[in-house]
């Protein structure tokens, strides 16, 4: 039986100016699958990601998530999808101001997510708890480690509990021993939350811990779509090149 299709891009392109970044990308993300993407710098992977939840607008093309078109909604209803879809900075994009509480308060407020302070603080506390830093709460962005952002970022996008996380290089900046660490936690959080995520990476180790599948874009669209394992076979240079 199919899984059921939460994102579906059909012919996306965007340009800035006389560069064309997204040339007519098609893809599908299914309930609970985790897909990775995988290419060079500035094949428009970021730009991808961000069209989807219209944070860059798209020059054209079709996007639906979870049934909703999302070229067409209106502000309202493009909150209503945003809260759906939780999504993971590259940079972390901690408010360095607040605290790790405060941190993770400003969605739901903002949102309106619960309207009862106590139940507020218990969805942080489950938040931090998910990813092991429940006794960071009180800390500041400017205490914690490169991997500790990381984490405190995914709980931030946690907290609305979304059926889908779009992360952004998760593992960017981080050690080896701290990047595995981080790529178990994103298999973790899809046993535990049920997401379906799409993974924007450079490091293969992540993309062999944390996707069921692997699309490689070049040049403003994707080339080939498999397993870790089924890619890492090919015989092709240009794509077995990826996972040296």
């Amino acid at each position: 039986m199919q899984k059921e299709e939460v994102i579906v891009v059909k012919q996306l392109y965007k340009s800035f100016g006389d560069k064309h970044i997204l040339r007519g990308i098609d893809l599908t993300l299914h309930k609970g699958e985790n897909l990775g993407i995988v290419g060079k710098s500035g094949t428009g992977k970021s730009v991808l990601a961000k069209c989807i939840v219209r944070l860059i607008e798209p020059d054209k093309g079709e996007i639906n998530v979870l049934g909703t078109d999302v070229l067409a909604c209106d502000d309202a209803e493009l909150t209503g999808i945003r809260k759906k879809v939780g999504y993971l900075f590259q940079g972390g994009a901690l408010y360095d101001s607040m605290s790790v509480r405060e941190n993770l308060l400003f969605p739901v407020r903002r949102t309106q997510f619960v309207d009862k302070e106590q139940d507020s603080e218990e969805l942080v506390e489950n938040s931090l708890r998910s990813v092991g830093l429940l006794d960071a709460i009180d800390k500041m962005p400017g205490e914690l480690s490169g991997g500790m952002k990381k984490r405190i970022a995914l709980a931030r996008a946690l907290i609305l509990k979304p059926e889908i996380i779009l992360y952004d290089e998760p593992t960017t900046g981080l050690d080896a021993v701290t990047s595995g660490e981080i790529s178990e936690l994103i298999i973790k959080v899809k046993e535990e939350y049920g997401t379906a995520s799409i993974i924007i990476t450079h490091d293969m180790k992540c993309a062999k811990i944390a996707t069921d599948n692997i699309q490689i874009m070049k040049e403003g669209v994707f080339v080939v779509e498999g397993t870790y394992d089924e890619l890492s076979a090919s015989t092709d240079k240009e794509i077995r090149d990826y996972f040296i």
